[in-house]
């Protein structure tokens, strides 16, 4: 099997691609290398990638004839290139749009004039917005966004139905629930804090401290990944699936495990709470054990410890 991996080098991307790579698998990483955060990062962890194997291919999800380079030979594609980010999105909708909705659709297109009938997707939490009932069901209408990253990701979702109906595309967009670990997205709340605490440099807490999420580690949200590769098939129709931690948390908790994670005192600033931010998160699991036979398996106390000593291993 070949899978092109979009938003190959970055956090959860990188992860999939080694994990592809481990099992036997081609795996092809398209990345822009956008400088949401440091490309440089990304360059290092692209360069391991090659170095196990994987093609690398540099470029925009939103060129076609990138993204038609990129699916030559290709049998499944993981869609994880996106522009990140509630605050981002809402100073910058227009750049979270074009990314997230018409980039998706650029890759729609050219996998439908190549024959490649198998898409998995990453959607967000986000989406379940103002209408969310804990704990989130698939089945929940979703219809309300609070920041236009969640619209984008509604979007996106809604587009992979449309090409399933007209196109007989088989679709997986498998919604993510905060994830975290080595390797993490700089803005994210636990790889910030982490950083603060190693480092003794002040943090922004927004809000009190009890704003509540169902956090995911990485290697959970891979193995999630992995089965849903597995799974999709062209012709299958188009399925959304939660994939989340197995336990919510409040961020006062969180800030209590970094620090004894790390044997150090957090130093916070406190700010108001962030405009488009939803106070909880909560995955129902059902939907995920019963289609892919997902069961989180890393607890936030060890996934915490685990992205700490990879911290501490990683250059200032």
């Amino acid at each position: 099997m070949r899978v092109l991996v979009t938003g190959g080098a970055g956090f959860i991307g990188s992860h999939l691609v080694e994990a592809l790579l481990r099992r036997g698998s081609a795996a092809v990483a398209l990345d822009a290398f956008d400088p949401y955060y440091d490309p440089a990062l990304k360059r290092r962890t692209a360069a391991r990638l090659a170095e196990a194997g994987a093609e690398v291919v540099e470029g925009d999800v939103r060129d076609p004839a990138t993204v038609e380079r990129a699916l030559e030979g290709v049998d499944r594609v993981v869609h994880l290139a996106a522009m990140p980010g509630v605050r981002a999105s809402i100073d910058d909708p227009l750049t979270t749009f074009d990314v997230n909705v018409r980039g998706l659709l650029v890759l729609l297109e050219a996998m439908r004039s190549r024959g490649v009938g198998a898409l998995v997707s990453a959607s967000s939490s986000s989406v379940y917005g103002g209408d969310a009932t804990p704990p989130f069901r698939e089945d929940q209408p979703a219809s309300r966004p609070l920041s236009p990253y969640a619209a984008s990701k509604r979007a996106a979702e809604l587009l992979c139905a449309t090409y399933a109906e007209l196109h007989g595309l088989g679709s997986i967009a498998l919604r993510f629930f905060t994830v975290y670990g080595p390797r993490g997205r700089p803005d994210m709340a636990i790889g910030k804090f982490v950083r603060a605490a190693l480092r003794d440099e002040p943090v922004p807490l927004l809000g009190d401290g009890s704003v509540v999420r169902d956090f995911t580690y990485v290697d959970d949200i891979v193995a999630g990944l992995l089965r849903a590769v597995d799974v999709v098939a062209p012709g299958g129709g188009h399925d959304v699936v939660n994939l989340g931690g197995g336990a919510t948390h409040a961020m006062k908790e969180v800030i209590a495990l970094i620090e004894a994670a790390t044997g150090r005192p957090l130093r916070l600033e406190r700010r108001p709470p962030a405009p488009g931010d939803m106070q909880l998160t909560h995955a129902d699991q059902a939907r995920a054990r019963a289609r892919l036979g997902f069961e989180p398996r890393v607890p936030l106390a060890e996934g915490i410890r685990r992205t700490v000593a990879w911290a501490r291993g990683e250059p200032a």
